[in-house]
This record gives C-alpha cells, sequence and structure tokens, in this order.
C-alpha cells in the first residue's frame, strides 16, 4: 500500500480507492452485509465517476450544485459522470432542501431574487442579510423544499452525495479517529510526507467489534450536537456508558470534560459534577474541585482533594493545582495545612533588551547570548524530544497490535496510554541501555541519516540540523540525556512540553558536566507554567544546567 504519485492528476482517485480496498480488505468483518455491497459496487463505475464521487466525498457537507463542481482532470463533463452516479444511487438529484441548507449553496443575490415572494410574505425587506432572512423564514417554511419551490431556477441544479454515514464509517474505520479528514488525508498526506514501514498483524486495527465503532460514532454525535449549541441536559442521556475498551474510554472521558465545561457555561452545575467526576480526564479532577470551590461545598471539596493528593494516582501536572487547592480549601476550613516538600530553587537572571520588531522574546535572548564560542540554539522541546525519537525509533515504530491501523502513521496511537511503555519494555530498556554504553551517539547519528524526513511524532526535522545534534552529543552527557529520557516515559503527553526554550552551548568548558545549559525565557509579565516549573525542577536536583531568564526592555525613543 503507497500513496499516488502526485504527477498524476487523478492521485487523489488512488488515495480514495487505496483506502477504500484498505477497510474493504481489513475490516469487511465489521460492515453490514448491504455495506460491503455497496462498497464493491465502486469497482463498476467508470473512472470519472469513481473520481466525482471523490472529490464530493472530500468537500464539506453532502449537497452541492451541479455549476459549481468544476474538475477537468475528471476526462468526461461533471454531468455525464452525476448523471451515472445518480443512476447507481451514490447521489441524489434536486432534493429536498431546509432552509439551512438552501443558505449555504446559494449566494444572496440569488436568494434575494429567488426568495421575493417568501420574503413579501414575511414582512422581510428584499435587501436584508442573510442571518435576518434565514430568522424569519425557518418558522414560514420549517420542511425541506425542493429547488423548484424555493424559487430556484432550473439551471440552478443541486446534488445530494448520498451514503455519507458510509464514509464517515469507513474513514474511522481506516484512522481509528474522525479528526482526520478525507481531504486532508487524500490530497495532502499521502503525497506530501514520507512513513515508517511497520509490519501488521490481524491485530493491527482500530476496532474488533462494530458495536465499539457505534459506540464512537455515538460519541461523535454528541459532540457535534454540543458545538452546535444544544443544551447540555439534552445531550446527557445519550453519551454512552464506560466501556471496557481502554481506548474507547479514553475518548469518552475527554468528551466528559468538554461535556463539563459546557454544562458549567450552562449553569446546569450539577450535571457537570457528574461528567467531571465521571471522567478520567487528566484536568476532570481539578475542575470537579474548583466547581465545588464556587459552590462553597467546601468540605466535600476538602475531602476529595485529601484523598486525592494521597493516592498513586495523582499525575505530576495535577499535584501543583490540589495543592493550591487544598491552601484555599485549608484556610476556609481552619484545617490544619502540610508545608509540600521543599523544592529546589532554579538559577535566574536577567537582560534587559531593546525589542525586535517581528521577533520573540526567545529569539532576542538568543541572539543577545549568540557567542562564537558559546553558540545558542532555540529549541524549545524540540532538541530533547527529538534525540529520544532517535535513539527509541525501534520502540516507537515497534509493529505491537493495536499501536497501528494503517501504513500512514506518524507515530503509534497508544503513545499516550498507561501501558504504553510497559508493552515495550525490553525495546525501550535496550534503546536507553545504549547510554550506559557509549553506543548511543552512534545509534542517533545512523537513525538520523537513515529515517531523514520520514515522518514521526518525536521530530521536528527541519530544526534537528546535523550541526545541532553534533553540539548537543558533544556537550550532552549521556547521564543527563537518560534522566531526561527516563521522565518523559513516565508520562509522555504531559512531559513532551515545558522544556527550556533555549540551550547554550560551551564545548570547551573543561567541566563535561557545564558544556551545555537549558535556558527557560520568560518575556514581561510571563510567569512560569507548572510543567516549565517541574522539568526546572527535576533538572537542578539532577545537576543538570538550566536557568531562567527575565527579560525586561530598555524603553524606546
Amino acid at each position: 500500500m503507497k500513496a499516488a504519485d502526485l504527477d498524476n492528476p487523478l492521485y487523489y482517485l488512488e488515495n480514495f480507492d487505496t483506502l477504500i480496498g484498505w477497510v474493504r480488505s481489513r475490516h469487511a468483518d465489521l460492515l453490514l452485509p448491504e455495506e460491503r455491497k455497496k462498497l464493491d459496487s465502486l469497482d463498476s463505475l467508470s473512472q470519472p465517476a469513481r473520481a466525482l464521487l471523490a472529490r464530493m466525498v472530500m468537500r464539506s457537507g453532502e449537497h452541492f450544485r451541479v455549476d459549481r463542481l468544476n474538475y477537468p482532470e475528471l476526462g468526461a463533463p461533471v454531468t455525464c459522470a452525476a448523471k451515472e452516479l445518480t443512476t447507481a444511487r451514490w447521489l441524489q438529484q434536486n432534493p429536498p432542501l431546509s432552509v439551512d441548507e438552501l443558505f449555504r449553496l446559494i449566494t444572496l443575490p440569488e436568494l434575494r431574487e429567488a426568495l421575493a415572494p417568501l420574503l413579501e410574505q414575511a414582512g422581510i425587506p428584499r435587501n436584508a442579510n442573510k442571518s435576518a432572512m434565514r430568522t424569519a423564514l425557518i418558522p414560514i417554511v420549517p420542511d425541506p423544499q425542493p429547488p423548484d419551490a424555493w424559487g430556484l431556477s432550473r439551471a440552478t441544479e443541486v446534488l445530494r452525495l448520498l451514503d455519507m454515514a458510509l464514509f464517515d464509517r469507513v474513514r474511522l474505520m481506516f484512522f481509528g479517529n474522525l479528526r482526520q479528514t478525507w481531504s486532508d488525508f487524500v490530497l495532502v498526506e499521502l503525497g506530501h510526507q514520507r512513513y515508517e514501514p511497520v509490519a501488521f498483524s490481524p491485530e493491527s486495527r482500530a476496532f474488533d467489534e462494530r458495536a465499539d465503532v457505534d459506540c464512537y460514532l455515538r460519541m461523535q454525535h454528541c459532540r457535534e450536537r454540543l458545538d452546535a449549541g444544544e443544551h447540555p441536559s439534552d445531550v446527557w442521556p445519550d453519551i454512552p456508558s464506560n466501556s471496557d475498551n481502554p481506548w474507547l474510554e479514553s475518548r469518552r472521558s475527554r468528551l466528559l470534560f468538554e461535556f463539563g465545561k459546557l454544562a458549567e457555561r450552562a449553569n446546569v452545575h450539577e450535571l457537570a459534577l457528574q461528567a467531571y467526576d465521571a471522567s478520567g480526564h487528566r484536568e476532570a479532577r481539578l475542575r470537579y474541585l474548583r466547581l465545588l470551590e464556587r459552590q462553597k461545598a467546601y468540605q466535600k471539596a476538602w475531602q476529595v482533594a485529601q484523598q486525592a493528593i494521597t493516592t498513586a494516582t495523582v499525575r505530576p501536572g495535577e499535584a501543583r493545582g490540589l495543592e493550591r487547592i487544598i491552601k484555599r480549601l485549608a484556610a476556609k476550613l481552619h484545617e490544619p495545612l502540610v508545608s509540600p516538600p521543599a523544592r529546589p530553587s532554579v538559577p535566574a537572571f536577567s537582560l534587559r533588551l531593546s525589542p525586535m520588531p517581528g521577533q520573540s522574546v526567545e529569539w532576542a535572548v538568543s541572539e543577545a547570548l549568540q557567542d562564537p564560542h558559546s553558540p545558542v540554539a532555540y529549541v524549545e522541546n524540540t532538541l530533547i524530544n527529538g534525540l529520544f525519537g532517535l535513539l527509541c525509533w525501534e520502540a516507537l515504530f515497534a509493529p505491537v497490535p493495536g499501536a497501528f491501523f494503517h501504513p500512514f502513521h506518524i507515530g503509534p496511537v497508544d503513545l499516550y496510554r498507561e501501558d504504553f511503555v510497559t508493552r515495550r519494555a525490553d525495546l525501550f530498556s535496550d534503546c536507553l541501555g545504549l547510554l550506559d554504553s557509549g553506543a548511543y551517539q552512534t545509534r542517533i547519528l545512523t537513525t538520523w541519516q537513515q529515517k531523514q524526513g520520514i515522518a514521526c511524532s518525536f521530530l521536528v526535522w527541519p530544526v534537528l540540523s546535523r550541526d545541532l545534534i553534533d553540539l548537543a552529543l558533544a556537550c550532552i552527557p549521556a547521564a543527563h540525556l537518560k534522566q531526561m529520557f527516563q521522565r518523559l516515559l513516565l508520562n509522555l503527553r504531559e512531559h513532551r512540553s515545558g522544556l527550556p526554550d533555549l540551550i547554550r552551548f560551551d564545548p570547551g568548558n573543561d567541566d563535561p558536566g557545564q558544556r551545555y545549559e537549558m535556558i527557560e525565557v520568560k518575556g514581561p509579565g510571563d510567569r512560569l507554567q507548572d510543567h516549565q516549573q517541574q522539568w526546572l525542577e527535576f533538572c537542578v536536583a539532577r545537576n543538570i544546567p538550566v536557568s531562567v531568564c527575565y527579560v525586561r526592555w530598555a524603553p524606546t525613543s
């Protein structure tokens, strides 16, 4: 399975056919007989008809005007391809249109001309804007009407794409999510990126049961209803119950967390508390406690916070938030407060700089600190993550069941699951063991050469130049890299960010542990975030050289 050649004007059709074929061959057991029959019928369509169908599937919405379908690469008139698709029941000609569907298809001048009688009946001036016209027409014409009933001319032919739900299901089974769209994938990703080849086992698919696909689609529908402004109370009964599938349950936790925030805004606080309590999202417990605080339910919040802080389930990014909540609650309830453990002091220095128009404060500091013997690079999270990805490439792309659904992943889909590291424990142990033997530099450089340009979620190739990697390997001790990589593996989701902005190299320093320094930059009025503070404190506690640079702008004339 490979991407089509972009020189082929119908490359998108090749990629579309590839995706459909992959699902037909590997997910057929998750499709109903009528769904399989429908997808099989694609083979009997002519190439122009399949190409037009692919184009329409990739566009937003289900209704299209024929006069706006302009695809000369089809090799046949759009009207002929559309007629074939209509006969094969992929399209419906001139379907009834709701007010919203009509307004999405027709321009304002066309609406004013076609709807003149209805506007007059509603007492709406013809020069009204779309919003006013729509608001007035919905109660007058609540049901969909054929295009000619709306006053559209015969020249304005409308087509409706049928079976879009089937295409969404296919897309979901291929990607394992609905975040990636047909157009993103078929038009862009396949043609513009290279991917690591991974061996696929029978277990390498997003879903094992049709019920899991249905559950995902129900959650997606709930999310869309919330995004469309439907009241959370109406959506709540339709959110699926908890799932035995860890991956689906993770998605359900995200849905419940977003639901809780929307319920808060709608002042349905009890419903928001239920959603946060049922969610396993990393921020759900803090939101739950803050909402209890706002409701002045201090005693209950205190009990929950005390229970949370003493359990092993507290995430690193959650601990600071819990400490702040407990401090506030202790003052309100006159409870004794246990002081948090002492934390190391992070070195800091100040710079007074002139603003550089069009440049970030990090770039300004980088330029100010630049020295021929001590070069400075603006790397933020890219360098340490990149070195980790290069060293552990084999572990990241190991063909673990359920990690890769198709040949176009930039990383394993279970990257943020709690069992991600344990499922690859031996592989990561071998990779990090190279830091003890001294063979890590060869592994990193070999991977950099062999995998250059291959998409990986840990690497930003344009930043990771050979010069930067050579400097990093010459200046950062292997023991420091190992400690930072081990922290990454403790919580990849949270620890991949928060690393200092700059790195200053000092290759001539006699002390091997002081040949570099990572520097976090804070402009006027900016402050350290929790995840940044935690990285800095981690480094200080292990003698990894870091500091914070606080910038003040010099007055301008």
